[in-house]
């Protein structure tokens, strides 16, 4: 059933981690994680994979501009992008990229032990209501945060027919959600949601929000003084490997001066790197136009995957998930076919199967038997 080199029995099968966690093995290293080609169930919108995976709105869609967002299809190829180019700053603390609706954390390093980087995508201030950019820390964290309101939203829902209490208690209503840590900056947090539709969007007032699980998790970590650094980079480059790696996201109408420039990417571009041929130039000038906003290998248009051999993955589930997961799949027999993805924590393939139609069948006994879902994958080379 399973191909040649399925040999691999490891004790933890599934790790209790539900972020996304990378290792970084230098100092200068900026290049992280894998992206992977999931099937899509019939049920599945492209929503439901992107929370799964850590992955925004934005960041899903426009990763599969071919695809419906609501019913992409049975059997669908969709393109998980799950590689960053880290933020040209300073690797420590938050850092928070508005341009890719992601932030980045930077937990002190741990004698013997890699340093790591955690990210997950967030939701920021629509046009009108802009996140500012700078240098700030957390000043406070509070679990179960009530929310005052200032005037302007008071105003704002007054005008939309919807006035708001003057203090909007704990509890499901809540647009802070369940954990909220201040900056340093007057009014505004980041917190969780109880819409959680608007990560990966343009749609707060200007704070910045997280997935529940997300900032549940990163509330265990942060600790108050945690340094933050908001900046705008729709544009990154960066070496890995030998190869030059370029990353380009959609400017925002509200920051003209980058809209449809090439002048940042060639900044980034010649920073990481000080001779490219004209070929590579038009392939830069290509990912600006396309704005799909996916780490990519200069010169590499497609997403090199290992063909015909087929994995399973349950995306970033949480602990208690995976806990379920890893008893089903060890009453199935597949106490042998775990494998960890290189350079992540918490990420684990089950396989490798010969065929898409064997993979997909376990699969849909896994989802019969547990109720969550799991999906057939291909992998790059790199990740076994």
């Amino acid at each position: 059933m399973r191909a040649f080199f399925i040999a691999l029995c490891v004790c933890l099968l599934i790790p209790t981690s539900q972020a996304t966690t990378f290792n970084l093995d230098t100092a200068s290293t900026r290049v992280v994680g894998h992206n992977l080609i999931v099937y899509s169930r019939a049920q599945d919108t492209l929503l439901d994979i992107a929370r799964r995976f850590d992955i925004g709105y934005s960041e899903i869609v426009n990763a599969n501009p071919e695809l419906d967002v609501w019913l992409p299809g049975s059997g669908k190829r969709v393109l998980v992008p799950n590689q960053y180019i880290l933020p040209d700053a300073p690797q420590k603390g938050i850092v928070i990229n508005l341009a890719e609706m992601r932030l980045y954390y930077y937990p002190k390093p741990v004698a013997g032990k890699p340093r790591q980087v955690i990210t997950h995508p967030i939701g920021i201030g629509r046009e009108g209501w802009q996140t500012p950019l700078g240098k700030t820390k957390i000043i406070q964290k509070r679990k179960d945060p009530t929310w005052t309101p200032p005037a302007s939203i008071h105003a704002e829902h007054i005008e939309m027919g919807d006035p708001l209490p003057k203090v909007v208690p704990a509890g499901p209503d809540n647009p802070l959600g369940a954990y909220a840590m201040r900056l340093g900056m007057p009014g505004y947090l980041l917190h969780g949601t109880n819409k959680p539709y608007g990560v990966g969007l343009r749609v707060s007032h200007g704070c910045i929000r997280l997935f529940p699980e997300d900032i549940e998790h990163l509330f265990g970590l942060v600790t108050v003084n945690t340094p933050v650094e908001i900046l705008y980079q729709p544009y990154k480059a960066s070496m890995h490997n030998g190869d030059l790696y370029v990353e380009a996201h959609e400017s925002y109408d509200d920051m003209p001066e980058q809209q449809n420039n090439m002048t940042p990417m060639v900044k980034a571009i010649l920073q990481a790197k000080d001779k490219l041929t004209d070929d590579d130039w038009l392939f830069a000038q290509a990912m600006i136009d396309q704005n799909l906003g996916v780490a990519q290998r200069i010169g590499q248009i497609e997403h090199k995957m290992i063909e015909d051999v087929w994995f399973i993955h349950s995306g970033m589930a949480t602990k208690e998930v995976k806990e379920i997961l890893n008893q089903t799949l060890i009453a199935m027999g597949f106490g042998d076919a775990f494998w960890p993805i290189r350079g992540a924590e918490g990420e684990v393939l089950v396989g490798p199967f010969e065929s898409y139609g064997e993979a997909g069948k376990i699969a849909d006994k896994i989802y019969n038997e547990t109720g969550e879902p799991v999906w057939v994958t291909l992998v790059p080379g790199d990740v076994l």
